[in-house]
């Protein structure tokens, strides 16, 4: 199996620190607010990975953080506390806020198959660790207080930054500070970062602790490093997260964990790409926040999405559209309907089975190649196997892309084709034929709000739309 690693910036075949096991670790949600689609990517490709490697053989143990304290809206050390933020967004504790998006965040993950990790870890249980590295790196020499806080000193790290491409700490001194925010004017260099907040800073944090060094919440970066060192120990074959934690979070993760450990860290990093809209990356902050829940609503299935994304290599950006979408929803309705009419006829052939599954580990294994991967699955279908064989196959493919195919059946209430002249429509069904049509005129317009409010009408009166190259369908469910 081969896997680009941020770090080398080389696909490299990947060998575990121990024979046939995977210590994974995941970043997960700052559960101050909803996960939108573009960070649901992420974890969707991270997904393929830890189920695409226990296809492969390998015994994988997945951990992943909660991040419900120490997250700052500037992704360093600056800016308002994002827990904080939600909780005075919605007038609830941070307790309370944390537990009812950390409970969407999974809601949103079964949507979409994502199967939870074997250890998931709130940043609040883990207290007592983070103070424990954080003496370790005090007086091993990496860490010291200033203005009350406890900074790791960058300029101690030899190789801070090759993460992010860059040589030394001195290179990066300016990189993740922002224009608009008062820089701590304690620290020794200006990339050193927080390891500890004390009373000093932050008076309205709910969340306090009682610490050496005062009454305080850990940074964000401690945390990661100490909750994968506590359930994967001294050595972590892969750590995932989106591009935008490569600097500064994956940076400081490194810079802090080697130093506690003394040794190399993290064999290999695994970064998956921007999910954009046309304005650029996708954000909680402008536009129309994109959900899971959004698009159910707009009566896309959420598995839908979830082909959409595998049609694209983790690696490179993508550009989400409503279009794009109907078109990756067309597809899978197609796929779908295909696999659901194949009839599990006949004794399944063992041998062609597994001809199938090493194609599929073929291409998978050159860098998680998803697109060929779900091609694999049409190669199945287009095959003369038989029925069984045909199945069986695509189960163990399905086990990886979590496409939902396993259990596809024939629906009760086929779609209705409005293109086709050979389909009557029913007389109780004209008012949705020409919801379809006043649809139509309004994408025709470019008026996709009026387009999307008629999707979501009728997809509250239990019809949903199908959009294919050659027209529109619909199904009454």
């Amino acid at each position: 199996m081969k896997l680009y690693n941020t770090l080398t910036k080389t696909i490299d075949e990947f060998v575990p620190h121990e024979a046939g096991k995977v210590k994974m670790y995941t970043c997960g949600p700052t559960v101050y607010h909803y996960a939108h689609i573009g960070n649901l990517r992420t974890y969707m490709m991270e997904d393929v990975l830890e189920k695409y490697l226990r296809f492969a053989g390998y015994d994988v143990k997945r951990v992943m953080n909660i991040t419900d304290v120490g997250h700052l809206t500037s992704d360093a050390d600056t800016g308002e506390d994002k827990m904080l933020k939600g909780a005075k967004r919605e007038h609830k504790t941070v307790m309370e806020i944390a537990k009812f998006y950390t409970d969407a965040f999974f809601a949103d993950c079964d949507a979409l198959n994502i199967k939870k990790p074997d250890v998931i870890r709130p940043a609040t249980g883990c207290i007592d660790e983070f103070i424990k590295t954080i003496e370790g790196l005090i007086e091993k020499g990496y860490a010291y207080e200033a203005g009350g806080n406890i900074y790791f000193d960058t300029s101690k790290s030899s190789g801070y930054g090759e993460l992010a491409g860059h040589n030394d700490a001195t290179e990066n001194l300016m990189v993740g500070v922002r224009d608009d925010v008062e820089e701590d004017s304690n620290k020794r260099n200006k990339s050193d970062f927080v390891l500890w907040f004390t009373k000093s800073k932050f008076e309205d944090q709910e969340l306090k602790w009682n610490s050496p060094w005062g009454m305080g919440y850990p940074g964000w970066h401690i945390e990661c490093s100490c909750i994968s060192m506590k359930y994967l120990g001294e050595y972590l074959d892969i750590h995932c997260g989106g591009v935008d934690n490569i600097f500064p979070h994956h940076t400081n993760e490194i810079a802090q964990s080697e130093a506690y450990l003394g040794h190399k860290w993290c064999s290999v990093w695994f970064h998956v790409q921007h999910l954009n809209d046309e304005t650029g990356k996708m954000s909680k902050s402008k536009g129309e926040f994109l959900t899971v829940s959004l698009l159910k609503s707009k009566g896309y299935d959420p598995l839908a999405y979830r082909y959409f994304c595998l049609q694209s290599h983790y690696r490179k950006p993508l550009t989400f559209s409503y279009s794009s979408l109907d078109n990756a929803a067309a597809a899978y309705s197609k796929l779908y309907a295909k696999v659901a009419s194949t009839e599990r006829e006949g004794e399944v052939n063992e041998e062609e089975v597994k001809a199938f599954a090493d194609k599929f580990n073929a291409v998978m294994g050159q860098d998680l190649n998803t697109s060929l991967g779900v091609t694999v699955l049409y190669d199945i279908l287009k095959s003369k196997s038989n029925g069984a064989t045909k199945r069986a196959a695509i189960d163990k493919i399905d086990e990886v892309l979590s496409l939902g195919l396993k259990d596809a059946k024939k629906a009760e209430n086929a779609p209705t084709d409005v293109n086709s002249a050979d389909v009557e429509v029913p007389e109780e069904d004209r008012w949705i034929i020409e919801k379809i049509e006043e649809r139509k005129a309004a994408k025709k317009n470019k008026d996709y709000a009026k387009a999307d409010a008629i999707r979501a009408e009728l997809s509250e009166k239990g019809v949903v739309l199908i959009d294919t190259p050659q027209g529109t369908k619909y199904e009454k469910r």
